[in-house]
């Protein structure tokens, strides 16, 4: 007997996936078959493919997801509407239906997992106080350790001519990387600039930025501070989503999509029409075309041979794109 693999077509839920299919293979007979290990193998690699397309959670994320809320498997299936058995289920690997699974993860929320306890009906007296405590406890948690992100990345900062005069705003300023992530699905490294130029542009039209995000000028043009912690965070608090994908000269490149949509509230009519004109402006530009207009900037000449000193907006007056 030896080991024979090949690709072949696996279906799971009418839905095809390629996969390394493992076999043991008789010398004399030519017979094939799959041993349980080899079995296992093989329906791991379709399993895995299906969560990945349809971010369908893994059972130990499930089961941690139930645990924060110190609640029975019965009670959490309760509280999502599932049948009684099904959550322990899940939790055991079973494949969640993609609408389960989007309820599942809606549940990790401690602030949707409170309303979902209201709509079900599902828990009362000590079991409804006991989820409502943890999940106060969790949303505590969040808040102080977001306070904390904020003011270390953003919100910490002094209006000044760095700032563009304006207060540096936190949520303006995702909401300034949702549209552009919206509209276009940029690579990070174009990203960096229509926020450069969205927020210069107002500067040199108003006398006030955006967001009041301080910039710096890298090897790539124009960035803001802190910009790879800054969308490190937000993918990890879910309001951005990350694709990553490795270039032929062996470069790897980030591509952020939204999680949710772009919320207008928070701008005024001026500042939309500016996200807008940026928008319409660069939208057909790459990213290397992106790269060579932002060198082009005295904001960029100026300070790229110090690129610890933040960019004054006042070069904004000379922008030439």
């Amino acid at each position: 007997m030896f080991v024979r693999k090949e690709w072949r077509d696996m279906t799971f839920r009418k839905e095809t996936f390629k996969v390394c299919f493992h076999t043991w293979k008789c010398e004399d007979t030519g017979e094939e078959f799959e041993d349980e290990h080899f079995a296992q193998l093989n329906y791991n690699q379709v399993i895995n493919q299906y969560r990945e397309k349809y971010n369908i959670p893994y059972p130990d994320e499930i089961k941690s997801i139930r645990e924060k809320y110190d609640l029975s498997a019965i009670k959490m299936s309760h509280v999502l509407g599932f049948g009684d058995n099904t959550y322990r289920q899940y939790e055991a690997g079973e494949v969640p239906t993609q609408a389960n699974a989007r309820l599942i993860q809606m549940a990790a929320d401690p602030r949707k997992f409170l309303d979902m306890i209201d709509l079900s009906h599902a828990l009362e007296g000590s079991a409804i106080e006991k989820a409502r405590h943890n999940a106060g406890r969790l949303i505590n948690k969040a808040d102080k350790e977001e306070t904390v992100v904020r003011n270390y990345l953003f919100d910490g900062k002094r209006r000044s001519r760095f700032t563009g005069f304006g207060k540096p705003d936190f949520e303006k300023f995702v909401e300034m990387i949702i549209y552009f992530c919206t509209h276009q699905r940029p690579w990070k490294t174009k990203l960096n600039k229509l926020l450069f130029y969205a927020d210069f542009t107002f500067f040199k039209e108003y006398g006030v930025s955006i967001s009041g995000s301080e910039y710096y000028a890298i090897d790539m043009g124009p960035v803001p501070d802190n910009f790879n912690s800054i969308f490190d965070h937000l993918a990890k608090m879910e309001l951005l989503k990350v694709h990553n994908k490795t270039f032929p000269d062996g470069g790897v490149g980030e591509k952020y999509l939204p999680a949710r949509e772009f919320n207008d509230n928070l701008f005024q009519q001026q500042e939309l029409e500016m996200l807008q004109s940026i928008n319409d402006k660069f939208k057909d530009l790459s990213t290397q075309e992106m790269v060579d207009l932002s060198h082009k900037e005295t904001a960029w000449q100026q300070n790229a041979d110090n690129p610890h000193q933040p960019i004054d907006y006042l070069y904004a007056f000379e922008l030439k794109n």
